[in-house]
């Protein structure tokens, strides 16, 4: 899945898979995606919002979801570390384990970089379950680079 001939000097494109089914889910997630500008760099392109049921776990609380391309000079160790603090930041108490999944504030998920692949105990891109995974494939689809008008 190439993307770099968007890059510039040190700059990569970052796919980013958000979402929330806890609180206010829309403004949860616009709070995520303010920090990521701060934090992480400019986002270039937003998926509209979609509703989803709870994937691999049960709840009563369905999710808002949104992918995000977003230009970083931050490797992808230092986007990992960037995506769980702002987790953190929002009030986001437990991690996934080992595909025990929980009800969540907040979760920002690394789908993309480039077109690396990298597999690390704990980060592996692209994501190893997105295309699995309709409210992630979906709103990638609408953001999903094709020319090089956004840079």
């Amino acid at each position: 899945m190439p993307c770099s001939y968007l890059m510039t000097d040190n700059l990569h494109i970052t796919y980013l898979g958000i979402g929330s089914n806890l609180g206010d889910k829309v403004e949860n997630i616009n709070e995520a995606i303010r920090k990521i500008e701060e934090l992480i760099g400019r986002v270039m392109r937003q998926s509209a919002l979609h509703l989803s049921l709870p994937w691999g776990f049960n709840s009563d609380n369905s999710f808002v979801n949104a992918v995000i391309a977003c230009q970083t000079d931050l490797s992808p160790r230092q986007l990992l570390k960037a995506t769980q603090e702002i987790e953190k930041e929002m009030g986001r108490t437990q991690k996934s384990l080992n595909g025990v999944y929980h009800d969540r504030i907040i979760d920002i998920d690394i789908l993309l970089y480039d077109d690396w692949h990298i597999d690390y105990p704990d980060l592996k891109i692209p994501h190893p379950l997105m295309r699995e995974r309709d409210f992630v494939m979906i709103p990638l689809r609408e953001v999903w680079v094709q020319d090089e008008s956004l840079s």
